[in-house]
Order: structure tokens, then C-alpha cells, then sequence
């Protein structure tokens, strides 16, 4: 015995890589698809500039652009929690409408219905509503235990049905002219409208709260593994109906906005607002099945189903195709991040974006020679 001990050879990188790795790649894959989201825009302006460059770039034409996607980013914010969670909410756009035709009931019942005393009793009211349904979403799935598919596409039924038992199916425009001035049509400086500077508070204060605090860090661990989540202390159920409240509030506050913005209740134009909310957040880069997702990434991929359905309108095509061309985009998103996650997990590379993350990884992966 002479008490020495041989040091075993160190594992090659391949032979035993390291518990950082996937999680290294899942963010290098975030980085190129955020990237690959920001040029399949830039390619839709494009091609619609080129087509038509005397209306499409224009600055009422993007200011439009702007306003419109501004109420999608705000229900695509409670999206982005929802969804990051393994969920689905489809009753966005008809609580949306619920809570417009109770807000401007009520703003019409106090005094005159103008003034920002009637349009702030109104933002409360919306709000209250959209939390309300928001609850019972949550109660629903996490309580209950009902699938969300099954729970949001009842509410959006019951929601959207309890609308025109109210209204009679007619469209309300009680809306005070200050909050359509100002909220709906007026700039805070320049161009830039104040609905987009509201959404944009609503985005930064989603990005803080899903990306900086511990509420976002449970968010992403019970999307990631529920049963992990609540042996590490999260109260998941508790949790969840936090969520869908979240974004059942925004719902709310979006069909506030949507009052200002439009004027009116809007009964008969939400059909497609769940459609192209969910297809904004999933093109944006948040998977369906849970657990990755960012609130930046959902607000670029907003934007382009409201492009694609401003740009149709533009060149003389009718809207209607807005709606096939998200669903086909929804469907490839979908099958291009299902790809993403299995390569991630067999360690290798999905076709599409191996040359991207070999030009991202290589400088990293050559050996100084000593």
C-alpha cells in the first residue's frame, strides 16, 4: 500500500454533460425564437409596404396598428401567465365584452355618464368584472379540478350570452367623451397614443411581475411540474386561481379600453379575440404545454395578427383570411416548439435553428490551447 490515490480522468463533455446544459439550451433557444418571431414581422411589414407603400407606411396607418395591438398586449399579458402554467383561457374576449356592457351601464347610470368621475367608476366596475369571471375560472380548474379548456369555454359562452341578455344584442355607446378623447383617440405626445402608453405600462409591470418576483418563479414551476412545485412549498391551487383572476382583471380592464377605443360595446367584434390572442402568445414564443414563455416575446407576437389583419384591409383582401392565415401560423408554432422541447430534452437539435445555435455556441465550445 503505498497510500497514494489515482485521481479518476476527468469525463469528456459528451460523455457526461452537465445538469446546466438543458437549461442553456432552452434559453438559447428562447434567444432564436424571439429572433426568428422579430424577422417573420419585419417580413409581413415588408411585404405589405411593397404592396401598397402609399397607405401601409404611413403614420395614422401605424398609429392604428399600434392602438389596435395595444388591447391585444394587455389580454396577452394574463395570457402569458395562464398559458406559462399549462393552461388555456378562451373567455378573454367575451369577458372582455361582458365587462364593457356592465362598465357603460354604469357609467350611464351616474349622472350625466360624462365626466372622469363616470369613466373611473366605469375602469372599477369593468375591472371588478373581469376579476369576478377571472375567479371563477381559477375556482373552477384549480378547486374543482375541470380541465381549462372545458371551464373558458363555458364562461365564454355564459359571458358572452349574459352580454346580450343585458344589451337585447344591441351595442351600447354610453361612453363618456372625455375617456374617448383622451383613452381612446388622444396622443400624450406627438403621435403616440395614450392607449399605447397604457399597454405599455401593463407590459412592463407583467414583464416585473412574471420575470422578477417569486409569484412569476412559481408561475414557471408549476407550468414546469406542478407535483415539484407543491413539494417545494407552492400552493398551487391557491396559486392558480390567482392566475386566471390575473388575467381575468385584464380582461376587464381591456374591455374598458375597448369602450374608448371603439365607443361602444363591440358585441359582435370578439369573435376572433381569443383566437388571435392565444396565437399572439404561442407565436411569441410561449409553449403551450408549460412552463416557458415570456411576456416581451407575446406582445411581438401580437402584433402580428393585427398587422396581418390591417394589411389585408389595406391591399383589398378580405378579413376574413386574417383568421386562416393565424390559425396555420398557430398550428406551425405549436409543431415547431413540440419539435424544440424534444430535441432539448434528447440533448440534440431541432433541423430548423441547429446552424443558428451552432453560430451561437461555437465560440463557447473551442478549447484555448495552452
Amino acid at each position: 500500500m503505498t497510500g497514494q490515490t489515482t485521481a479518476p480522468p476527468p469525463a469528456s463533455a459528451e460523455a457526461a454533460p452537465s445538469e446546466e446544459e438543458p437549461t442553456g439550451r432552452l434559453a438559447r433557444l428562447a434567444r432564436l425564437q424571439a429572433l426568428q418571431i422579430i424577422i417573420v414581422l419585419a417580413v409581413i411589414v415588408v411585404v405589405f409596404a411593397i404592396l401598397k407603400p402609399s397607405s401601409f407606411l404611413t403614420v395614422f396607418n401605424i398609429r392604428g396598428i399600434v392602438q389596435n395591438t395595444a388591447i391585444l398586449a394587455v389580454l396577452g399579458v394574463g395570457m402569458t401567465f395562464v398559458i406559462v402554467t399549462g393552461g388555456i383561457d378562451l373567455s378573454v374576449g367575451s369577458v372582455l365584452v361582458f365587462s364593457g356592457v356592465v362598465a357603460d351601464k354604469a357609467m350611464a347610470a351616474i349622472g350625466s355618464g360624462q365626466g372622469w368621475s363616470s369613466a373611473l367608476i366605469g375602469a372599477l366596475v369593468a375591472i371588478g368584472c373581469g376579476f369576478g369571471w377571472g375567479l371563477i375560472n381559477g375556482f373552477l380548474v384549480a378547486r374543482a379540478k375541470v380541465p381549462p379548456l372545458i371551464v373558458t369555454l363555458g364562461t365564454l359562452g355564459m359571458a358572452l350570452g349574459l352580454a346580450e341578455v343585458i344589451t337585447g344584442g344591441v351595442d351600447l355607446r354610453n361612453v363618456p367623451t372625455v375617456m374617448v378623447n383622451s383613452v381612446g383617440f388622444g396622443n400624450i405626445v406627438g403621435e403616440i397614443p395614450w392607449l399605447a402608453v397604457i399597454a405599455a405600462v401593463i407590459v412592463l409591470l407583467g414583464i416585473v411581475l412574471l420575470h422578477r418576483t417569486r409569484f412569476g418563479l412559481h408561475t414557471y414551476a408549476i407550468g414546469s411540474n406542478p407535483e415539484a412545485g407543491r413539494r417545494a412549498g407552492v400552493n398551487v391551487p391557491r396559486h392558480l386561481v390567482m392566475i386566471y383572476a390575473l388575467s381575468g382583471l385584464l380582461a376587464g380592464f381591456a374591455g374598458w379600453l375597448d369602450l374608448a377605443f371603439f365607443q361602444s360595446t363591440t358585441i359582435g367584434g370578439q369573435t376572433a379575440t381569443n383566437l388571435s390572442v392565444i396565437a399572439g402568445v404561442v407565436i411569441g414564443g410561449t409553449s403551450l404545454f408549460g412552463g416557458y414563455g415570456s411576456i416581451l416575446g407575446s406582445v411581438i407576437g401580437v402584433f402580428i395578427p393585427a398587422t396581418l389583419q390591417n394589411g389585408f384591409v389595406i391591399i383589398g383582401i378580405q378579413p376574413f383570411w386574417q383568421q386562416v392565415v393565424v390559425g396555420a401560423v398557430l398550428i406551425a408554432a405549436v409543431y415547431v416548439d413540440q419539435q424544440r422541447r424534444a430535441a432539448a430534452l434528447r440533448g440534440g437539435k431541432t433541423t430548423m435553428s441547429s446552424w443558428l445555435t451552432h453560430l451561437t455556441t461555437s465560440r463557447q465550445a473551442t478549447p484555448a490551447r495552452e
